[in-house]
Formats: C-alpha cells, structure tokens, sequence
C-alpha cells in the first residue's frame, strides 16, 4: 500500500521540521504547499530533499486541492498541520496500519492540543479529525473557505496521537480567529446556515473544552483562561453573521460569491 503525504505552509519555519520529519517518517512520498514563505520554512523543505509547490493563499480548500493534485500515483493520504508532528509511536502505528490493507475512506487520529503557556504546559483536549483518507475521496475543493472537512464517509478509528502546538498564550489566536470567523460568516450567508444567539456560544464552548474535555482539571486557572479565550470565536461567527445579514463586509461577500478566493482572503487580511 503507497501513502502519500503534505503539508500546507506559510512563515511556519518555528514547527515545520519536525512536521516535515514526521511524515517522512510514514509516508512514500511528500509534498509540502507553500503559500509563498519568506522566513526559511522552504529550505527546511529542500534541505529533506522533499517537494515543494508554491501555491499562493486561496484558503485551504484550494491548498489541500493543490496539494493532491501534486501527489503521485498512492492508495491513501495523510496530512499534517505545520505545527503538528508525530512521536515514534504513532509513526509505528501508522506504519502497521499500513499493512492490514485497508479499504475505508476515512481514518481517524487523535489530535492532542497542547497549551504551552510560559507559567506550564499541559494538555487542552484530545478530539479525533480524519487525517488519513483514500486517495479517492481526498475531494477537497476551493469552495471549502474555511470549514475543510471533507463529506462524510464511511471511517475507521486508528489510536495514534496527533501532537498540536495549539497555543502559546491565551490571547495568542483571537486576530486570526476573528477572521476566519467572518469567513464562517460569510460562507454561512451564502450557504444559508442558520444565526444562533451570541453568548450561549461562549457559555458551552467553555464548558465543553474546560470541563468535558477537561482543560480546567489538567491546566487549572490557566486552562479555564483558555476555554474561554477558545469560546470566542464560536461568538465571533456569529456576531459576524449578523453583521453581514444587516449588509456589511458586502465586497467580502460578492468576492465569496464570485469565487474570487485571492480577493476575498486579501479583503479580510489573510493574505
């Protein structure tokens, strides 16, 4: 069985290396999307002597497209977050997965988000995330602006770790949270999803990664801190959605519309 692997990456040379390790350590081939780097993450690709595509940033639906239409002929895919890599088990893991000759479209990992703040580091939340898929239903397209995932399928389990530098201080995400947040806005207007009330969003976010996937019990006060900080966003999309219902970010919106991807990402500064 031939398992090919990628990356996406920007300015991502603080955590790319084990990322790149990690599927080098798993997969036949590799490639690495660059949305057009400039603090070194590239030489880090080309000193493994693995691939890279430059792909300017159309939002990942477009990169994750790309970067399978640059893969060679395989049977699965696996992919990585640039701030994610794998310990030896889970390369072992995968590994011998590998060889049961498996057949279902999508396998799950779990992803484990590590907090590591300057007072501690402790473990956020452990979720599973389809990370290996058949080679033909990897169908990601560019209309997935934000929300990536794939159509659902038939999915098996794999109990290997995915490790995830989530966060390095408690406010560190909200700027770019905020705008991916209007891109949920925004896809939500022109899918026609449904507005849900404000502050509840933030009530059972925090309680959902604070106390049921137990951030408070693991990291005390400083995990409480970041539930809540995480919870933020759930409320962002829609306060946001409620400011494009009213007719705001109306250029955000025909670009969306239009399929303008470079445009829209340039519009709400992620580009």
């Amino acid at each position: 069985m031939r398992l090919a692997g990628y990356v996406i990456h920007g300015n991502s040379a603080a955590t790319l290396g084990p990322c790149l390790d990690s599927l080098a350590a798993v997969c036949d081939e590799v490639v690495a999307v660059d949305s057009c780097s400039s603090d070194g993450s590239a030489e880090l690709v080309r000193a493994r002597g693995l691939r890279s595509v430059i792909h300017p940033w159309e939002g990942y639906g477009a990169a994750r497209a790309e970067a399978v239409r640059a893969l060679g002929p395989c049977d699965y895919v696996f992919f990585l977050d640039s701030d994610e890599y794998l310990l030896p088990e889970a390369q072992a893991a995968i590994r011998a997965w590998k060889d049961t000759s498996p057949r279902v479209p999508h396998v799950t990992l779990v992803r484990r988000d590590w907090a590591e703040l300057p007072t501690r580091r402790f473990l956020f939340r452990e979720e599973r995330h389809v990370r290996l898929v058949r080679r033909d239903a990897a169908t990601w397209s560019p209309s997935m602006v934000v929300h990536e995932a794939l159509p659902p399928r038939e999915t098996a389990a794999l109990d290997a770790f995915i490790e995830h530098r989530f966060v390095t201080s408690a406010a560190q995400r909200h700027d770019k949270e905020d705008r991916y947040a209007l891109l949920w806005a925004l896809r939500a207007t022109a899918e026609g999803w449904r507005r849900k009330p404000v502050w509840p969003q933030r009530i059972v976010h925090t309680f959902r990664n604070g106390v049921a996937k137990g951030a408070l019990f693991r990291g005390g006060c400083d995990g409480l801190v970041l539930a809540w900080n995480v919870s933020r966003y759930h409320a962002r999309k829609h306060l946001y959605l409620a400011e494009v219902e009213r007719g705001e970010h109306a250029e955000a919106l025909r670009a969306l519309r239009e399929g303008r991807l470079r445009d829209l990402y340039r519009i709400v500064g992620l580009a």
